[in-house]
């Protein structure tokens, strides 16, 4: 594969924004919009290389080589230059999610901590914040700050770049810490450029291409495919906060309309909020036929809200075949495997039943128990995905379910200052074998006719009475029962009592009801009607799992409105859910 760094003769990302600067100067490569929806600003290639000058400079005057750099922005232009300033000063960036109010700074000194950072950049608000919170904060303290928004007007650049190599570290990339504590994962620039390539093949990007990214830019789908891929494959892109978007869903696919984007995309439950918050009187000009690539993937791919959100805004121009569902992860860089456009979205159904225990038997849709799968592509054109028995590490048949090994050039070096996680983690060899080095990922799934299927996480599976459940499955069950439930509300995990395995189950309750339930005392009908209502929830849950799975809960939760544990990203950390339940530390509503 002939990738455009081969073309421009780049060994790093900084050699194709400089290349972008000669010969591209004034064309706009970033739109931040500030309100989610008009309020804009944006950056050519001109001026990021020059901002991002500015901060190398400072960066080359402060540290040394391969420093660890701390960046703490909101969302926007700021970070983009700060990113760039530290690959041109040869340091290592470190994203980072700036804390909110009142929120505990446990994860960011973690990561400081276990990074060893020396220094930190950010905006003057972000620091005028936080500084009553260092004191308090020894991490924190002990960093060298910088607001980058109001940096020295005397900083030159002395146009020396350092001698990077290809595979010298560009950026330690967080784990979300979905299934455990977060870890920085060594992204190269040889890594960077080989996945860059790979999603620019795969999603057939070319010049005319035009994007539209939402995502967290902290996080691999964000930051690799939302901000880099664009400057990597020379197009515009159009950048607004998740907030923006979470407050209101249809300022994305406004985005979307009003700049004519061809690319955007993100977890299954962005297309589920949209179709959930739609409402046919607020679309008039939504116009949705320029997109013809709706990536789906970072979390299980739902068919179901795939044809719900292709059925609502069909009248709007959107083409089902527009789809295309992908897995990825932050030890792979980030793409790891995708289809054609061509072929649209690809499907099994299985029997529920045989993949519990790990059997992929074909099904029919309308039969009971079926389960419709989504498949996540094919593997990229350099690198090898196998499915291997965790247990006895031998490859598995393709009617076997097992663990996703991959290797290639986009996979990272390991973890940073866990050697002993890294070797069991980026270190495995099929067993009785020299093949390998693979990754493994810890996710589960099965290939056929060379197309990918995920079917879940291999942490968080629920093994009760020698049968796999998923999490995933169970929670969506629970999350239909009722609309009192929370949209991705719900979590799922088992526990050991006397000996067995048992099921939990939690789920966090609309605002109104956990409220009228609170008020309980005062005994009017309405607020007796509502308890009744909520009590009755919990039967309601109950039958539909064991309906739906054949498990009895042992016990059902119903929990204050965004209480339950989630990553910055928004997934439901359902081992710190484990960890809440077992120190009955939940908010729990008493009934």
């Amino acid at each position: 594969m002939s990738g455009i760094e081969n073309k421009l003769k780049a060994a790093t990302l900084i050699d194709i924004l400089q290349y972008r600067s000669v010969e591209q100067p004034t064309q706009t490569v970033y739109t931040f919009l500030i309100d989610g929806e008009r309020e804009a600003v944006s950056l050519t290639y001109r001026e990021l290389e020059q901002q991002a000058k500015k901060i190398a400079t400072y960066l080359q005057s402060n540290t040394s080589t391969q420093a660890r750099v701390l960046l703490l922005y909101p969302p926007g232009l700021e970070y983009i230059s700060a990113f760039f300033g530290c690959l041109m000063a040869g340091a290592i960036a470190i994203p980072a999610y700036p804390p909110r109010p009142n929120r505990s700074l446990a994860r960011l000194q973690s990561i400081i901590q276990d990074a060893q950072a020396t220094i930190a950049l950010t905006t003057h608000s972000i620091l005028t914040n936080l500084e009553r919170k260092l004191p308090h904060a020894p991490e924190l303290k002990n960093l060298r700050w910088l607001a980058t928004d109001n940096l020295p007007h005397n900083l030159v650049y002395d146009g020396q770049l350092p001698d990077n190599s290809p595979d010298a570290l560009a950026l330690l990339q967080y784990t979300s810490g979905s299934t455990a504590e977060p870890k920085g994962v060594k992204i190269s620039h040889r890594n960077l450029l080989h996945n860059l390539e790979a999603i620019y093949h795969c999603f057939q990007h070319n010049q005319h291409s035009r994007g539209v990214i939402w995502l967290p830019p902290y996080h691999d789908m964000g930051l690799i495919g939302g901000i880099l891929q664009p400057l990597y494959g020379g197009f515009p892109v159009t950048l607004m906060s998740p907030l923006m978007f979470l407050q209101n869903p249809l300022r994305w696919l406004q985005a979307i309309s009003s700049t004519t984007a061809t690319t955007s995309g993100g977890p299954n439950f962005a297309y589920d909020l949209c179709v959930r918050k739609f409402k046919p009187d607020q679309s008039i000009n939504l116009e949705l036929s320029s997109w013809d690539l709706a990536f789906n993937g970072a979390e299980p791919i739902n068919y179901e809200t795939m044809e719900k959100f292709a059925a609502t805004f069909a009248p709007y121009g959107f083409r089902a075949s527009a789809f295309y569902p992908c897995y990825g992860m932050a030890e792979a860089t980030l793409i790891v495997s995708g289809g054609s456009k061509k072929n649209g979205v690809i499907t099994k159904t299985v029997q529920a039943h045989a993949l519990e225990q790990n059997q992929v038997i074909t099904a029919k849709v309308a039969q009971e128990n079926a389960r419709v799968l989504v498949g996540c592509g094919q593997s990229l054109p350099d690198q090898e995905i196998i499915i291997v028995n965790p247990e006895t590490l031998i490859r598995c048949q393709s009617t076997e379910v097992g663990e996703i090994w991959l290797r290639g050039t986009s996979v990272a070096s390991g973890y940073w200052n866990q050697p002993e996680m890294t070797e069991n983690t980026f270190n495995a060899y099929l067993a009785g074998t020299q093949i390998g080095p693979f990754l493994r990922t810890g996710d589960l799934g099965f290939i056929e006719d060379g197309e990918l299927f995920v079917t879940g996480r291999l942490k968080d599976i629920i093994i009760i009475n020698g049968r796999n459940h998923y999490p995933q499955d169970i929670e969506q069950t629970v999350e239909a029962s009722n609309p009192i439930i929370l949209p991705r509300g719900t979590a799922s995990f088992s526990v050991e009592i006397a000996g067995e395995e048992k099921l939990i189950v939690l789920a966090e309750i609309d605002r109104r009801y956990w409220e009228l339930n609170r008020t309980s005392k005062l005994n009017n009908d309405e607020v007796q009607k509502s308890l009744n209502e909520v009590k009755e929830l919990i039967q309601i849950i109950r039958r539909e799992v064991y309906k739906n799975h054949d498990l009895q809960p042992y016990k059902i939760l119903l929990l204050k409105p965004n209480s339950l544990p989630k990553t910055s990203s928004g997934k439901i950390q359902r081992h710190a859910c484990r960890a809440s339940f077992l120190t009955d530390t939940l908010e729990v509503l008493s009934i």
